[in-house]
């Protein structure tokens, strides 16, 4: 077993009282990978400034100069979180999404052939 120690242990962060969090299922189950740079920049700034439901009220232009984004790309980088269903957006209010938990297919443990499979598609594009 790995034991973590602090690299510097004056500086272990504690949580204070306007308390915000990225939760951990944005890489586990990744969300991570299907997003672009400038929209996981939107999303930090949205999280960082959400309240405990997760709305922030920053217009456009606030946001646009903390981020340093030209106007196509905070329209590019929201319309693509809403698209990944990690916000919602109704002028003026952001909504940082809670991540829908993903359904993951167990395997059945039992081999199946490479022409079986390709059997079976075939009926199913027939049908």
């Amino acid at each position: 077993m790995i034991v973590k120690s602090p690299v510097f242990k004056n500086r272990v962060r504690k949580v204070p009282k306007s308390f915000s969090w990225i939760d951990h299922r944005l890489v586990r189950d990744h969300y991570i990978e299907r997003c672009t740079e400038t929209q996981l920049a939107l999303y930090l700034f949205l999280v960082c400034v959400s309240d405990s439901k997760g709305l922030s009220f920053y217009g456009d232009k606030s946001i646009m100069s903390l981020l340093h984004m030209d106007s196509q790309s905070l329209n590019q980088a929201r319309s693509g979180l809403i698209r990944h269903n990690l916000i919602a957006w109704q002028k003026p209010v952001y909504q940082v999404l809670s991540l829908e938990p993903v359904q993951h297919t167990r395997r059945s443990g039992t081999m199946v052939s490479l022409a079986n499979i390709l059997k079976s598609a075939a009926e199913a594009r027939n049908d």
